[in-house]
């Protein structure tokens, strides 16, 4: 998929929905269907095709018939679904499989407004229904910009190895904040399963687990270098329950973080804790 194709076609709105369940779907000749996932992953299969995990977006295209969207049965999940065709008829649009994209909260933005254009404003003139027509289709066309441009840009820019450092840098850098597999492995570009199989062989463990003891190594460090209580530190590295932190940091250094204080600082070990 090039942007010469884009160039070359104009993209006409046609339908928008929001989608909590799992379905199946026709994507009749003519018409081409953009999935944006806004929350969770689905799984993605057609006819031919392999199953994908899609975590951020999908294109569909007609020459594959009907598409099966499955929401995990153990987890929440939303999507939206968006139908459009491309002018002039039988042009060449090629867009298909799985995209990617840094700007989720722009594209989630987006799409509040193209649902809202659709099912909230209602134009009361020929001339307000063709400014309506107008804005969701260049709201449409942004929303595949996007997608083409940054996909692009991963695939260019990014190789397997290149990202799972990017995220182990980000990890070491950010430690402290709320750090899920979904998360990282959309920063990524990749599905969770496939980054699960690269981190581990990189590392030799999971995500969960490498990120549990960084943060009981920076834990350490503070324990060494400043006099903060134990609970503070805790919340300082990313943990917001100061029994599950004990817990943890018991499990991976076999002492209690009160142990530990008083075994590298027994002279303030009781003033900290």
């Amino acid at each position: 998929m090039s942007f010469h194709q884009l160039v070359s076609v104009i993209p006409i709105f046609e339908q928008v929905e929001s989608r909590l369940s799992s379905r199946t779907f026709e994507c009749p000749a003519g018409r081409h269907v953009l999935i944006v996932v806004r929350r969770g992953h689905v799984t993605i299969a057609a006819h031919g095709m392999e199953p994908v995990v899609c975590t951020q977006g999908f294109a569909c295209h007609p020459r594959f018939g009907s598409y099966d969207i499955q929401v995990p049965r153990t987890k929440e999940a939303e999507y939206v679904r968006i139908t459009y065709r491309m002018i002039p008829e039988n042009s060449p649009w090629t867009l298909h499989g799985p995209l990617a994209t840094l700007s989720e909260i722009k594209i989630h933005y987006m799409l509040d407004e193209l649902i809202r254009t659709t099912e909230e404003i209602h134009p009361r003139s020929a001339d307000e229904e063709a400014a309506q027509q107008f804005r969701k289709r260049m709201i449409l066309e942004r929303i595949l910009f996007i997608f083409l441009y940054e996909s692009h840009m991963q695939q260019e820019e990014k190789s397997s190895v290149d990202s799972i450092e990017e995220t182990l840098s980000y990890m070491n850098e950010h430690y402290m904040l709320k750090l899920t597999l979904p998360l990282i492995a959309r920063r990524a570009g990749m599905s969770e399963g496939h980054y699960t199989v690269l981190f581990k062989k990189r590392t030799g463990t999971t995500m969960t687990a490498y990120l549990r003891k960084l943060r009981i190594e920076k834990a350490k460090q503070m324990f060494q270098q400043t006099r903060l209580p134990a609970k503070e530190i805790a919340l300082t590295v990313g943990f917001s329950d100061y029994f599950h932190f004990s817990r943890v940091f018991k499990q991976e250094t076999g002492c209690s973080p009160t142990q530990y204080m008083n075994d590298v600082s027994p002279h303030f070990g009781d003033e900290r804790s």
